[in-house]
């Protein structure tokens, strides 16, 4: 049986790393599309880079899309690039559409030009639910973004069902709820606390702060979702699918959870600052899971406190300058 090949956009994130884990796991041979630029970032790549074959591209360049789906010739394509933090997005909303919205476009048109037999998992978002309309928040709930980001994820959720109806594409997306891990970006709120518990805990600074401790999400390990995204793409016929804990915790808990995995008191450490609020909240976003559980068999195994002081140990060991070994 010939080795599955996979393409990869993303590949240098915390889901695009933890996806090529899993890929290679499984057999695949596993390539992924990477920006040039003078200091390629792919620190969470190291310990894989003998085992994988990078590509230059760019979501915004159609022609070196379709040069590289072209020369890979995948099985398969996951496309997990995008502007993904949803404070940049108010700040560069024509980037975000750019990069998150056409850019998903984009590559959809390279697979219909070069081979409509891939099968494509586009990485839709939570954020795309926003004011929600009832919780928890299934496949059929109705979408209401709150930032520039949710609506380029829309935009791209959509375009991915129009290419599955129009060219007949496997196409398909999954609905991923809040998922984190010590590979998270220090911009977003979940490192942004962990790495702050640590530099605290280790005397490097001594206040935290944040902006809305009452948000409350559906938090899980990014290594446990991207096995849902893989599953996807393994189906009889392309489904779109909700993928998250089901269980719902405010920024707060998390916060509680941090401090205390160190030994500290949060509230003699946080403090609550109005800049960074969100322009338009997102209260309270919490996933209904059932579809995926009954059709592809996926359960997370990580729980939520887990999750926290796995983070806060990978970020007291980084400080320390300790290797990190990450559980299974």
């Amino acid at each position: 049986m010939p080795t599955q090949r996979a393409l990869v956009t993303g590949i240098t994130g915390q889901d695009g790393s933890y996806l090529a884990e899993f890929l290679l796991s499984k057999g695949y041979e596993v390539h992924g599309i990477v920006r040039r630029t003078s200091s390629p970032k792919t620190e969470r790549l190291e310990h894989l880079e003998d085992r994988l074959h990078l590509h230059s591209g760019d979501l915004t360049d159609l022609a070196s899309l379709v040069e590289v789906v072209e020369q890979v010739r995948p099985a398969e394509v996951y496309n997990l690039a995008a502007q993904s933090f949803v404070g940049s997005s108010w700040r560069q909303p024509l980037l975000t559409s750019e990069v998150t919205a056409l850019g998903t476009t984009r590559l959809l048109e390279a697979i219909r030009l070069v081979d409509t037999s891939i099968r494509f998992y586009q990485a839709s978002s939570s954020e795309m639910f926003g004011k929600v309309v009832e919780s928890p928040q299934r496949e059929t709930t109705p979408f209401h973004p709150r930032s520039p980001y949710g609506v380029a994820k829309v935009y791209a959720h959509y375009m991915t069902v129009n290419y599955r109806e129009s060219h007949d594409l496997y196409a398909c997306s999954g609905i991923l709820f809040n998922h984190e891990s010590p590979r998270r970006g220090i911009e977003f709120v979940t490192r942004k606390i962990t790495d702050g518990v640590a530099r605290i805990r280790c005397g490097l600074q001594k206040e935290l702060a944040l902006g809305n401790l009452a948000a409350r999400r559906d938090w899980g390990f990014a290594g446990d979702y991207v096995r849902a995204m893989w599953a996807m793409l393994q189906q009889d016929e392309p489904e779109d699918f909700v993928v998250g804990t089901g269980v719902c915790h405010s920024v707060e808990e998390f916060v509680s959870i941090a401090f205390e995995r160190v030994g500290l008191e949060w509230r003699n450490h946080v403090v609550v600052d109005p800049r960074f609020f969100r322009p338009a909240e997102v209260d309270l976003l919490m996933a209904d899971s059932s579809l995926a559980k009954e059709r592809l068999g996926w359960e997370p195994e990580v729980g939520f406190r887990e999750l926290v002081e796995r983070m806060v140990d990978a970020d007291l060991a980084r400080l320390r300058g300790e290797p990190l070994v990450e559980a299974a």
